[in-house]
């Protein structure tokens, strides 16, 4: 069954939370569970009944009628150029249409995101913001996932530690902001419960799988030549440039509460989200990749 198979079917609240990003790891996870609780829901993608596209401003008031919650997930990052402006954007459109409440999505360490952050807590309205950074899931849906099943995670920032969060966890905060009480205002930065560089994560992923899955690490310049030399878009590269280059330094190597602090239990470990993934096939090496 489609996560949109599932919303549909489970409309049957009045005033419907709008999930922007609701094909992306975080939104579809979010839609999901707010369906799963009998929340209208209404899927803020450029596919969707109504559609919603971050570059079609003239389409908003249509995704943000009669809605009174908004779950922001904004593509492909809040650092990019322009996003500042969108989101101010955004939150006006929604003050407009009687939103009462905004979850945004941010990232860990970007002066960009942290803007955005401030114009939607100085929105008026109920605002929460979620803050994260690196998620698990690269491993297992995301970039990294092709290079975990080939055997061979091949990215730079050797020396660098992370608190990689599940994406499982970010939803489940969101969710909870979305709908209950006691979260307005608050700033939840959410990060695994240990630090961790790419080395310790591959051997994980080895245990998890049952095979080898080595790091071999680059330097920047040739990870984004690499990039280039693939064909990725020019967006992608510039984003990974910016992500590895500026974010992912080491300013990011330290645990936080968020998690606890929202839902009252503890992150999930990397190794808990590799078992699951081992288990849910994300790691099986397919023919046509041997």
């Amino acid at each position: 069954m489609s996560i949109f198979t599932s919303v549909r079917r489970a409309f049957t609240r009045t005033s419907p939370i709008l999930v922007t990003g609701a094909t992306g790891k975080t939104g579809s996870r979010v839609a999901a569970r707010l369906a799963e609780r009998g929340h209208e829901v209404r899927l803020g993608s450029r596919r969707a009944e109504i559609p919603f596209d971050w570059n079609a401003p003239q389409g908003w008031a249509a995704a943000l009628k009669d809605v009174k919650a908004v779950y922001i997930a904004y593509v492909p990052d809040l650092a990019v150029p322009g996003a500042v402006e969108l989101i101010n954007r955004f939150v006006e459109a929604a003050k407009t249409a009687g939103v009462e409440r905004l979850v945004l999505l941010s990232g860990r360490g970007e002066e960009e995101a942290q803007a955005c952050e401030q114009i939607v807590l100085k929105s008026g309205l109920n605002a929460t913001v979620v803050r994260a950074g690196w998620f698990n899931q690269n491993f297992s849906e995301g970039g990294f996932a092709d290079m975990v099943r080939a055997g061979r995670i091949t990215l730079p920032g050797a020396d660098v530690l992370e608190p990689f969060v599940d994406v499982d966890d970010i939803a489940d905060v969101a969710v909870a902001a979305l709908t209950g009480d006691g979260h307005a205002g608050e700033i939840y930065e959410v990060t695994g419960p240990r630090l961790l560089g790419f080395a310790d994560m591959a051997q994980i992923l080895s245990e998890a799988s049952g095979r080898e899955i080595a790091y071999i690490p680059l330097r920047h310049e040739d990870f984004i030549e690499g990039l280039k030399a693939q064909g990725a878009p020019g967006e992608v590269v510039w984003l990974m440039d910016y992500l590895f280059s500026t974010v992912f330094d080491g300013r990011n190597a330290h645990v936080c509460d968020g998690v606890e602090r929202a839902l009252g239990r503890k992150p999930t470990d990397f190794e808990t989200f590799a078992r699951k993934a081992a288990a849910a096939g994300a790691f099986r090496v397919t023919e046509a990749a041997e």
